[in-house]
């Protein structure tokens, strides 16, 4: 099975970014900016920063692991903790955004609060959970 990696993306006003998912016959959700992890990438770190480049056209820099889990396909979820200084969603090229049958793709910044988190469908449910905690505790920035 193939690792994958996500980011919690910390912008320079203390938000973060999301991805809107929309898809026909689903409610909307929200997940983590990531993917999977190529044979080409020469570690998950490697591959993060390649899809950040390539979902929003970002330059981030990774501060830490945040959290591993395994996620309902049985895939190793990697979230990792990156500052992101700039990014534009209209150079996104990433192949996802180039078939029709995936949905819809918007990128949202919402506040790093407890509350906006909790707002949002963001899943899975596990990073929703522990990003939530982390957050209420203050947890999450003291080491930024």
């Amino acid at each position: 099975m193939k690792d994958r990696v996500r980011a919690v993306l910390i912008t320079p006003t203390g938000t973060t970014l999301l991805m809107k998912r929309i898809r026909p016959g689903r409610d909307p959700y929200w997940v983590l900016v990531g993917g999977g992890v190529e044979a080409t990438d020469t570690d998950h770190e490697a591959a993060l920063l390649r899809e950040i480049q390539e979902e929003i056209a970002g330059k981030a820099a990774v501060i830490r692991l945040f959290h591993q889990m395994t996620n309902p396909s049985g895939e190793t979820e990697y979230v990792y903790l990156a500052r992101i200084q700039q990014w534009n969603f209209a150079d996104r090229s990433g192949p996802e955004f180039q078939r029709d049958d995936r949905g819809e793709y918007i990128l949202d910044e919402l506040p790093l609060t407890p509350e906006a988190i909790a707002e949002v469908n963001l899943l899975p449910e596990e990073i929703s959970a522990i990003l939530g905690k982390a957050l209420e505790h203050g947890d999450l920035l003291a080491t930024m």
